[in-house]
């Protein structure tokens, strides 16, 4: 399946020097939800601005739906939506012009019934006739949505589209993006909550200092650089590990109930049936055993932490 959008040595320098997105390749295929992890500043925005026309690119190349962002912004653009992190709206227009507004913006004939659609799937029907400055922060970030769909977008970017939403709200976005990727749109997201990217994304994409590190189908991802922990409760507190246990680099709990053991998922071994046998031989009784597999934000602090070093 050919990429819905495409990058070839993609970058952005500033003016000052600095070096917002290093060479950049990347392929997004239609329909796939992609998740953009990294810490503040890592370059996740520059990269979605670039894509939506908003800042120049300093070199490379990028494709949206087969149209140069540059050479052919404007049907790269009518491809787009993009829900910003900022929430920029104008405080006293009706949330119903105000999303006819931004149809109007790309030259589209009216469709008051796809824009009723859009606002009751987005629970904003009932405000319709109210006025931005008397919506809550959560609406307000509902509008940013509605008007990014307002024009049949096939690609959507939701940069950091759930910061300072409840989780009730949240949860119904989440809910609208998987709606979208089932009529073949596609999602590019950034998010703080890794959470939701586990939840919902097919790939996940971690930049750091303006550097792709990677990019991986998730379950993938978690498979390969995931580690294991089994966690062993005791029938009696211990003090301290045992020194004849001191190989295994064991974590005693504080209430000395329980010990913690990370294996590694890749490995050729994981040591436990000596570790079981060791701890009989020190005398240490088993109550039970539990295991749990490092999550995407475990993956990803690793990875951010290896990039610094």
């Amino acid at each position: 399946m050919p990429a819905i959008v495409e990058t070839r040595g993609l970058t952005k320098v500033y003016e000052d020097g600095t070096e917002a997105l290093k060479p950049l390749d990347l392929s997004i295929e239609e329909g796939e939800i992609l998740a953009l992890l990294g810490p503040n500043g890592a370059g996740k925005t520059t990269l979605i601005s670039m894509l939506c026309g908003l800042v120049s690119p300093s070199g490379g190349q990028a494709l949206v739906g087969g149209h140069d962002i540059v050479a052919s912004y404007r049907q790269a653009r009518r491809m787009i939506g993009l829900v910003p992190q900022e929430i920029a709206l104008e405080p006293f227009q009706k949330v119903w012009d105000s999303v006819r507004f931004t149809r109007g913006l790309f030259g589209l004939k009216r469709d008051d019934a796809h824009l009723e659609a859009v606002l009751r799937q987005l629970s904003l029907w009932d405000k319709r006739n109210n006025r931005v400055v008397e919506l809550s922060g959560g609406m307000k970030r509902r509008v940013l949505i509605a008007k990014a769909l307002s024009h049949r977008p096939r690609v959507l970017f939701l940069d950091e589209p759930t910061a300072g939403v409840d989780v009730d709200l949240r949860r119904d976005m989440w809910e609208m993006v998987e709606e979208l990727r089932r009529d073949g749109v596609t999602i590019i997201l950034t998010t703080h909550y890794i959470e939701e990217a586990e939840a919902i994304a097919d790939r996940v994409g971690v930049i750091s200092k303006g550097e792709l590190l990677l990019i991986e189908e998730k379950d993938a991802l978690m498979v390969r650089m995931g580690r294991k922990t089994l966690r062993i409760d005791l029938r009696a507190p211990v003090r301290a590990v045992p020194d004849g246990l001191a190989r295994y680099d064991l974590e005693l709990a504080a209430d000395g109930e329980s010990l913690s053991y990370h294996y590694d998922t890749m490995g050729e071994g994981t040591g436990i049936t000596a570790l079981l046998q060791d701890l009989a031989r020190e005398g240490l009784a088993l109550r039970d055993i539990h295991t749990r597999q490092s999550s995407l934000e475990e993956i990803f602090v690793d990875l951010v932490k290896g990039e610094a070093q």
